[in-house]
């Protein structure tokens, strides 16, 4: 027989689990977005991938045992165009002998850095831009908009080409100037967001309540700015590693000896007929570099999307 203690009214009950229900404390956003990217199958395996493909770019020195003897940019003619696992070289040697693999894991260095501090200086500089002449509006963005259609007529690769003619910038330089001239096109995204996030009834009643426009812009226009961003950066850097590939070809990028997932391509084109694989293995880099890191930004911009979050 249960004692007075042991018995609960139901009304009581109902009663507990209100409180309950109350003294849980909610879950941070971040939180419930990771829940939610974990949830993505398909976004978890290409992020796995492609933190799997940064691991290898990242150890290169602990990949290949060739590094430990002589350098990826000295020749041995004596082994050059060895197929893959012929005389210890894993992926195979090149056409002047020297391992494809060490190669491989050094270029993606190359290409990943070009790609990804391009991205950050365009985001930078068009971010900034067009945040600002979105939210404030007036002179500032009609000055600025007239500034991006100047840049826009400026086409970006044959100025990319007078660059490297003239002088051979490091990969750094050559990424900030695919910044300075590719600015516009994030700038008006960003800019035409913030126009209509700027006139919806919370941004007026967050006002009223006395938030400063640097509360505005943090707390309220860069939430709901971030999966644009996000979507635009998973398309540009696959984009950008395509560039660096091309600006490689003409022989105006990263230049030999010094390896990049571009140049591999080059120097391999001339023995496509005979030695396939020189020309599979940085072509198929690239394409599972690109996939990885699109899906991925899918992924992650479908679980940080504030419109998405409904219980």
């Amino acid at each position: 027989m249960a004692t007075a203690a042991q018995t609960v009214h139901p009304s009581r009950a109902g009663t507990l689990d209100e409180v309950q229900i109350l003294q849980r404390k909610p879950s941070g956003f971040w939180r419930d977005t990771w829940r939610r990217f974990r949830a993505d199958r398909g976004a978890m395996f290409f992020g796995t991938i492609f933190v799997l493909i940064l691991i290898f770019v990242l150890s290169g020195p602990l990949i290949s045992k060739y590094i430990t003897h002589y350098t990826y940019s000295e020749n041995h003619l004596a082994q050059k165009l060895s197929s893959p696992g012929e005389n210890g070289f894993i992926l195979g040697s090149d056409g002047n002998g020297r391992d494809v693999l060490t190669r491989l894991a050094y270029g993606g260095r190359i290409s990943l850095l070009f790609a990804l501090s391009a991205m950050i200086s365009v985001l930078c500089l068009g971010g900034i831009v067009g945040g600002c002449a979105g939210f404030f509006g007036g002179w500032f963005d009609s000055v600025a908009m007239r500034i991006a259609e100047i840049v826009l007529a400026m086409p970006l690769l044959p100025l990319l080409i007078l660059i490297s003619s003239m002088y051979r910038p490091p990969v750094w330089q050559l990424a900030m100037f695919v910044g300075l001239f590719s600015w516009p096109g994030i700038s008006r995204l960003i800019r035409g967001e913030v126009m209509s996030i700027r006139r919806r009834e919370y941004i007026d009643a967050a006002r009223v309540t006395g938030a400063s426009n640097l509360r505005l812009l943090i707390r309220h226009v860069f939430p709901n700015v971030l999966p644009i961003i996000l979507v635009w950066a998973s398309l540009s850097v696959p984009s950008l590693i395509l560039l660096e590939a091309i600006l490689s070809y003409l022989g105006v990028g990263v230049r030999p000896p010094t390896p990049s997932w571009g140049n591999m391509l080059e120097e391999a084109k001339q023995f496509y007929r005979t030695s396939w694989w020189l020309i599979f293995i940085p072509g198929f880099a690239i394409y599972i570099t690109v996939l990885s890191m699109t899906l991925t930004g899918n992924g992650v911009r479908d679980a940080i999307d504030v419109r998405l979050q409904r219980k």
